[in-house]
C-alpha cells in the first residue's frame, strides 16, 4: 500500500513538471526522435536524407530503418532534436519517466504503422493490408475450418491434424467458394500476432506460417490433402505459395508473397507441432474486381499535433 502511494505521488510531481512550458526539454533526455506527421515518433541516433526515403538507426532495435520522405513532420523533427536543455531531475523520477517511456515503446511496438495512417491494433489478430482504388485498407481475417469460425486477436482455435496410418484420405475442406475477405492486390501483405499453437510449435514465429493456394470444389475450397497407404506412407498434396515470413514489430510478423498471386483463393496456414498444422486457417481471396470489404479500416484523416504528442491514432473500421 505505502509502495504504490509513493508511486502515485510521485507520477503526479512527474505529471505537473510535465505541463509547465519546458515540456519538450524534459522529455529529450530520452534523446533524438524522428517525428511522423500522425504525431508518433522513432527514437534514432542519426539519419540521412536519401531522395525520398528516411534512412535512419533506430535506437530501440539498434538497426537501420526507412521510412518515406513525405511521413516525416520536418518541422516538428527539427524542434526536437534541437531543444538540448536538460533540467535536473531526481532519480526516482527518471526511473518513473524511464518505466513509462519503456511501456510507451512496447505499445508502440506492438500497434505499428503499415501505411500513412493505419495501426494494427495492440491486442493482435491476423489482418490483411490491402490496395482498394488506391487507397490502403487493413481487413481481419477469420478463422475458417470445416465450418465457418471465428476467432479474433491472440488467442485462435485449433484443432491438430496429423496422418494416421489406416490406408485413409484426409482433407480441409472449407465451406463456401469464395473468402469473406477479397484482396485487390495481387501483392497483399498480411500481418499475425497470435499465441503458439502448442510446446511443439517452432519457437520462432517466422516459421510456424505457410501459404497456400486453394483448390476449388464445387461450393468448398480444399485446403490440403493426404493420402495415407495401408503400409503408412504418407503423401500430401497441396499448392504451398512462395513467400516470405519476417518479424516486422513487437509481436507482429508479415507474410509477403515472393511474386504477384492470380486471381483465386488462398490460405495462411499455421504449424503447430512436428507433422502437423492447424485444421482452422486464415482465408481470403484475390479478385480485382470484388466489392470493398465490409468493415475494412481506412486511413485515419491527418492533423496537425504537437510533437510531443505520442498518442497513436485510433483505428476506426470502414463502414458497410
Amino acid at each position: 500500500m505505502k509502495s504504490a502511494l509513493w508511486r502515485s505521488c510521485w507520477l503526479g510531481v512527474l505529471a505537473l513538471l510535465m505541463a509547465v512550458p519546458m515540456t519538450m526539454h524534459a522529455q529529450s533526455v530520452v534523446g533524438k526522435r524522428l517525428i511522423l506527421k500522425d504525431g508518433s515518433y522513432q527514437g534514432i541516433t542519426q539519419y540521412e536524407i536519401k531522395g525520398e526515403r528516411v534512412r535512419y538507426f533506430s535506437s530501440e532495435r539498434n538497426e537501420w530503418e526507412e521510412v518515406p520522405n513525405s511521413m516525416v513532420d520536418w518541422k516538428a523533427t527539427e524542434a526536437w532534436n534541437k531543444a538540448d536543455a536538460t533540467p535536473a531531475i531526481s532519480p526516482e523520477l527518471k526511473q518513473l519517466a524511464d518505466e513509462e517511456k519503456e511501456e510507451k515503446e512496447k505499445e508502440l511496438a506492438n500497434t505499428p504503422i503499415v501505411a500513412q495512417g493505419l495501426r494494427l491494433p495492440g491486442d493482435g489478430g491476423v489482418f490483411l493490408l490491402d490496395d482498394y482504388k488506391d487507397q490502403p485498407q487493413l481487413a481481419q481475417l477469420s478463422q475458417s475450418g470445416g465450418e465457418l469460425n471465428k476467432q479474433t486477436g491472440k488467442n485462435v482455435l485449433r484443432a491438430a491434424i496429423s496422418p494416421i496410418p489406416m490406408g485413409s484420405k484426409q482433407s480441409i475442406e472449407l465451406a463456401g467458394a469464395h473468402a469473406k475477405v477479397q484482396s485487390h492486390t495481387d501483392l497483399p501483405e498480411i500481418y499475425l500476432n497470435v499465441a503458439a499453437g502448442s510446446d511443439d510449435a517452432p519457437v520462432d514465429p517466422v516459421e510456424r506460417y505457410r501459404l497456400v493456394q486453394l483448390v476449388s470444389k464445387k461450393d468448398a475450397r480444399v485446403v490440403q490433402t493426404i493420402k495415407i497407404a495401408i503400409f503408412g506412407k504418407v503423401t500430401e498434396q497441396q499448392k504451398y505459395v512462395q513467400a516470405k515470413v519476417e518479424r516486422y514489430s513487437g509481436d507482429w510478423v508479415r507474410l509477403k508473397p515472393l511474386k504477384p498471386l492470380e486471381p483465386g483463393e488462398y490460405a495462411v496456414v499455421e504449424v503447430i507441432g512436428k507433422d502437423q498444422i492447424n485444421s482452422y486457417v486464415w482465408d481470403f481471396g484475390v479478385n480485382f474486381t470484388a466489392p470493398p470489404n465490409a468493415n475494412a479500416w481506412k486511413p485515419v484523416a491527418e492533423k496537425e499535433t504537437p510533437p510531443w504528442n505520442d498518442k497513436a491514432p485510433v483505428l476506426v473500421p470502414g463502414k458497410k
